[in-house]
């Protein structure tokens, strides 16, 4: 299958990423997973009276996942893969540690994931719970956090991308 060649994830309301996300980390076919999937899996959770009293009055001021999902689905057709319509943002204390890891002084280069892991391997974490600015419990997953956005993204994607402003 072909990837879409723009960022699609920027189109995506974050509960529709995190039910994507979700669904692809449950199933062993994450990879070939297609937005027509997703809206079965989705049709498939709703009762019947639910979704079609859904369709007739729309509880939700907001667009619900299912109008989401057929609008994606009509824009980029049912077999776009699922992959790329989940948005990839780094937790709020990863975010924090890349700020601090852009902000370093003396850095030439704009700061990179592999730059962050290492940061990260060198003990800023520590020392940013010294600081405050981490709680102890919080840099306990940030190494393998960023592992898996370097596994996603590569070793060289800019840090900046991934902060989740809050």
């Amino acid at each position: 299958m072909i990837r879409n060649p723009i960022d699609v994830a920027t189109r995506v309301s974050p509960n529709l990423s995190a039910l994507i996300a979700s669904r692809m980390n449950r199933s062993a076919l994450a990879e070939d997973m297609t937005l027509a999937t997703i809206r079965d899996f989705v049709t498939g959770v709703l009762s019947d009276a639910f979704t079609e009293t859904e369709q007739l009055h729309h509880f939700d001021i907001n667009e619900s996942l299912l109008d989401e999902l057929d609008a994606l689905i009509e824009e980029f057709g049912e077999t776009a893969l699922a992959i790329d319509f989940v948005q990839e943002m780094a937790s709020e204390p990863l975010s924090r540690v890349i700020d601090t890891v852009i902000n370093a002084a003396g850095r030439e280069k704009p700061a990179t994931l592999e730059m962050v892991k290492d940061a990260l391997i060198s003990g800023i974490s520590a020392n940013l719970v010294g600081a405050g600015v981490l709680d102890e419990d919080e840099d306990d997953v940030l190494l393998a956090e960023i592992e898996s956005l370097i596994d996603r993204h590569g070793s060289d994607a800019l840090a900046e991308l991934f902060i989740r402003y809050e």
